[in-house]
Parts: C-alpha cells; sequence; structure tokens
C-alpha cells in the first residue's frame, strides 16, 4: 500500500475542486461550465487517491471511464460508479475549449454532475477508510 500522505494529498485536492464547485453552485453563480469541469476535477483525484493507495497502474488521463476500470480491477463494486464516471467525462473537453457541438451546461446539470462527483467522493472515502487509510 502507498504512502497514506500522498492519498491524503490527492484526497485535499479532489475535495478543494468539489468545494469550490459546490460553493459556486450554491452561490447561484451562473459559470456552469466551469463549475460543472471542477466537478469532473474532484472525481478525477478521488480515483486517483484510489489508485494510489493501492498502487495500481498509474496513468497520466483525464477519462474518468478508463480511471475507474483500473480502480475496478482491484474492487469490482467501484465498477457501479460507472454512470457518474460517464457523465462527469462530458465535461472534460466542452468546459474548456470550444466545441462545434451542442453543449448546454445549466444549473440543472451542475446539479447533478455534483451529485455524481459526491457520490464517488463518499465510496472512494468509505473504500479507502476500510482499507486502513486515515483521511
Amino acid at each position: 500500500m502507498a504512502d497514506s500522505k500522498v492519498v491524503r494529498e490527492w484526497l485535499t485536492k479532489a475535495d478543494d475542486d468539489f468545494n469550490f464547485a459546490r460553493i459556486n453552485l450554491e452561490e447561484d453563480n451562473k459559470f456552469y461550465s466551469q463549475i460543472c469541469f471542477h466537478f469532473q476535477q474532484s472525481a478525477e483525484k478521488y480515483l486517483k487517491a484510489y489508485i494510489s493507495a493501492y498502487d495500481l497502474e498509474f496513468e497520466k488521463i483525464h477519462n474518468l471511464v478508463a480511471l475507474l476500470k483500473i480502480c475496478g480491477k482491484r474492487d469490482v463494486s467501484l465498477l457501479s460508479l460507472m454512470e457518474q464516471c460517464e457523465l462527469l467525462n462530458t465535461a472534460y473537453i466542452d468546459t474548456r475549449y470550444p466545441v462545434h457541438w451542442p453543449t448546454d451546461y445549466s444549473k440543472e446539470k451542475a446539479q447533478k454532475m455534483r451529485d455524481a462527483a459526491g457520490k464517488i467522493a463518499q465510496t472512494v472515502k468509505e473504500i479507502l477508510e476500510k482499507g486502513g487509510i486515515k483521511l
């Protein structure tokens, strides 16, 4: 198992992204695409915390589905988060670059992404705690 300090660093960065997006959403700031991006980033970092915790194959990628599959090699129950990862994956490119397809970053979509990222956070943290990692 990896150094728990490194895992906590990943979790801290993930929590920072999550809370930044959550607070902006709660304050009704209308930067919905940026809010969604930070929810995607938080999910990515929660998954990378898990990967780091168990010394799994660490890839410098941003695809949440691919990262989840790496996590699923150790704990297949994590694959139950596939729907959340698929939703959040859409916020990586569309929110940062001009795209030539329709996008819909509304308050409602940001709320769905908040819920998806929150479920990933909760699940990963519970598994890490059960595995003896002090958060």
